[in-house]
């Protein structure tokens, strides 16, 4: 595994160093003082986990982090400071840990180790895949796509194409009459146009299935369309499956719930806002919220908080006043003692709230913020 430093303290370099070179299987391929140098190696060289000091001259650490993810690049990035107050935003930029300063080896160690264990799994994942078999995906969460394993991804003809195969993908194979498609689809139109808008549609949406030698998935007759999913692998259909499966997350499929929480990229369809669909986004949506709640409590049960934290602002940021989501968070900050982010994030909430929609935490929540302080300040 490669793995580079940036920290603009030489001690710091010459500790990081020596517990490093106690690791087997790791190789460090750069050593950096300021961000720029670092940033331009990571653009242009493999790294696999970057450890970065947060307090940074020029550009600090989370400003750093936040152009490689803007970049698109996934590399693991673990902050190493003296504040324990940054964990937060370390966790808006997808930090994979935060390690305050005095470092020691075991807890280094730990998180190299869970690096190792993450890519090893990530190779496993590849050569489980058969490269001569072309298995086609349909990807409806956080957007619209279809892709192959051969790399052929989708080129839609037209907004309605895409619109079209997202309205019959949910209806998983049923058939749905063509009044009812003209009606929710092309409503805004006169009926003739609408009807002719309908037929091109379908023209292009079975041009687009053809590319993925899946024409004949697309059914219609007369009166009625609908969409095969046969010999299809859908993102949807395979998370609510597995959220069936686990109505409760403990330790005996904790590593399985946090595989299906990774196949919820975004909410149903994305930024495609399709008014046929606001139900089944609300549905899926709360089925996502409920699901990673029960997640976050058993990754803190299993002593996992920084994981926790992750999942819950990436809740949070998708709705700011969900309050169950709010005190799980509140918790995980207590279990790290971090008594400044957790006055911080309950006034924000607090004021969120105010300013919204002109109410107050319920009592739950304030006493819950109460107990915990004092027993961070006993």
């Amino acid at each position: 595994m490669k793995v580079i430093i940036i920290d603009d303290e030489k001690a710091m370099h010459l500790i990081m160093k020596r517990m490093l070179a106690k690791v087997t299987d790791l190789e460090l391929v750069g050593s950096f003082s300021e961000t720029a140098a670092a940033y331009s190696y990571v653009m242009n060289h493999e790294v696999d986990l970057i450890f970065v000091d947060i307090s940074m001259p020029r550009e600090n650490g989370l400003e750093f982090a936040q152009r490689v993810r803007e970049n698109g690049r996934e590399t693991k990035i673990v902050f190493i400071t003296s504040h324990k107050e940054y964990a937060l935003f370390a966790f808006d930029v997808y930090a994979f840990d935060y390690i305050v300063k005095p470092v020691v080896q075991e807890r280094l160690h730990k998180t190299i180790q869970r690096a190792f264990a993450e890519k090893q799994s990530e190779k496993l994942l590849d050569a489980k895949q058969d490269p001569t078999f072309n298995e086609v995906k349909f990807y409806c969460l956080g957007g619209i796509d279809i892709q192959s394993t051969e790399g052929v991804r989708v080129k839609w003809k037209s907004s309605k194409s895409a619109e079209l195969f997202g309205y019959l993908l949910l209806h998983k194979g049923r058939l749905v009459s063509r009044a009812r498609l003209i009606e929710d689809m092309f409503g805004d139109m006169p009926q003739k146009n609408a009807e002719i808008y309908l037929n091109t549609t379908v023209y292009q949406l079975r041009k687009v299935l053809e590319t993925y030698g899946l024409k004949e998935n697309l059914h219609s007759d007369n009166n009625h369309y609908a969409l095969s999913l046969n010999d299809v692998r859908v993102d949807i259909l395979s998370f609510e499956e597995g959220y069936r499966k686990m109505p409760v997350v403990d330790e005996s499929n904790i590593e399985q719930a946090i595989e299906l929480e990774q196949l919820y990229t975004g909410d149903l369809f994305g930024d495609r806002a399709f008014s046929w669909a606001w139900n089944e986004v609300e549905r899926l949506s709360l089925m996502y919220t409920s699901f990673t709640q029960r997640l976050c409590v058993a990754l803190l049960n299993r002593g996992e908080t920084n994981a926790a934290i992750r999942l819950l602002m990436k809740l949070i940021t998708h709705n700011e006043l969900d309050e169950e989501s709010i005190m799980l968070l509140m918790k995980a900050l207590s279990l790290q003692k971090n008594k400044e982010a957790l006055t911080q994030r309950y006034m924000q909430y607090a004021e969120t709230l105010h300013k919204e929609i002109g109410i107050e935490p319920s009592h739950e929540a304030a006493d819950l913020y109460s107990q915990l302080l004092s027993e961070l300040n006993s």
